[in-house]
């Protein structure tokens, strides 16, 4: 075992920034290491994720509202930085690891200002707006995709492919087979469209359902996740179609439903990508048109481009639309389990620990670097140098 250090995560309060950000933590307090978490109000609230973890909240500007919104997020920023480096005093931590959001950004100023080894994990396949800020300082940047848009060349040299760390009782799905799936049994879909569901889905999925084949729509076991505003609604038309759903506005069970499914109809956010392909699920994906610089457009790519999901723009779905791709997909067992296998060969089972092991090495000693330059340590699926 190396020897217990201090790292600190710096997080935006989003799931899609959170979720990865615990994984690392789990990982590394695993390893024997201590770990603190910097984000805002937003990201301390998420139940259960940095339970038991020293946590501080920064004050950190959106870069948006014009120049006074400006104005008034680099007070903001100035301040988090302040802190932050009064943080890093009080203990100074072995490296300081980005997730995007905007908490991430006075997070590794102070770093920068005090001289700690950083690096950034960018979830997405475009490089985010922090992330695209602080990347030319940091050590390192950690990927979760082959190819990053906005991702500079002379970046490229301390860029690793990790991927994108899921939760553990995800990660355990890669041991349990495709579900069964004969003929004329039962052909379950999770319909899900992020923490907060999409209206999107829940207008299109139940028509687009009723007007495949009688036979096909009475194997259908539906569950889908919608918006409170839209739940009673949808609830309403599935029980006018005869179609066996059931519906909630939050899904606790999500990896036990994702093990049932035989088709996911979601969203493209990072998480639900990650999630999908560590499973080993196939999937219609619907990205969200406003999503930053189009980044679930670009994270749907690989998936789709393995064979392992249809991606439909939003411009473009339709119920009819919607029908033809279950068809194609539903109807043919063989085909379907292929593409559940295509999607699994897309994820990357060791990102948690590939991970860690580069943050761990951001800080090892000049003795080890040298020593490591003969020795390429693998981080993903590129080669890098302890």
């Amino acid at each position: 075992m190396s020897k217990a250090r201090h790292f600190v995560l710096a997080a935006g309060g989003t799931g899609g920034h959170m979720v990865p950000a615990a994984a690392l933590a789990a990982e590394l307090i695993k390893r024997g290491h201590s770990v603190a978490l910097v984000s805002d109000e937003r990201g301390v609230r998420f139940p259960g994720l940095f339970d038991g973890i020293e946590t501080h909240i920064l004050p950190a500007g959106r870069l948006a509202g014009g120049p006074i919104g400006w104005a008034r997020a680099g007070v903001n920023v100035l301040r988090g930085r302040s802190m932050a480096i009064g943080l890093f005093r009080k203990h100074r931590p072995a490296a300081v690891i980005g997730f995007g959001g905007y908490p991430a950004f006075p997070t590794l100023l102070g770093a920068f200002a005090q001289d700690i080894p950083t690096a950034v994990h960018e979830q997405n396949a475009v490089l985010g707006r922090v992330n695209r800020l602080v990347a030319g300082k940091v050590h390192a940047v950690a990927t979760s995709y082959p190819d990053v848009e906005r991702l500079k060349e002379t970046w490229r040299g301390k860029t690793h492919l990790v991927g994108n760390p899921v939760r553990d009782v995800v990660l355990a799905l890669r041991t349990r087979p495709y579900p069964l799936l004969e003929e004329d049994g039962i052909f379950r879909v999770l319909v899900t469209g992020g923490s907060q569901g999409a209206s999107v889905l829940s207008q299109v999925v139940p028509d687009g359902l009723a007007l495949l084949p009688i036979s096909f729509r009475r194997r259908l076991q539906v569950t889908h996740q919608a918006r409170v505003e839209d739940i009673d609604q949808v609830r309403a038309k599935y029980a006018e179609l005869s179609i066996a759903a059931e519906l909630a506005t939050y899904l606790p069970d999500l990896p036990e439903q994702l093990a049932w499914a035989h088709l996911v109809i979601a969203r493209a956010g990072a998480s639900t990508l990650a999630e999908l392909t560590a499973a080993g699920r196939p999937a219609i994906l619907v990205p969200l048109p406003s999503a930053t610089d189009d980044h679930q457009t670009a994270n749907a790519r690989e998936m789709t481009m393995a064979g392992g999901a249809r991606t439909i723009d939003q411009r473009a779905f339709t119920p009819i639309e919607l029908a033809k791709q279950m068809q194609k997909l539903g109807l043919d067992p063989a085909a379907l389990q292929n593409a559940a296998g295509r999607a699994r060969a897309c994820g990357r089972p060791d990102a948690t620990r590939d991970l860690a092991d580069l943050v761990e090495s951001l800080d090892a000693p000049k003795s080890d670097i040298m020593i490591g330059l003969n020795r390429p340590i693998k981080f993903g699926d590129q080669a890098a140098y302890a």
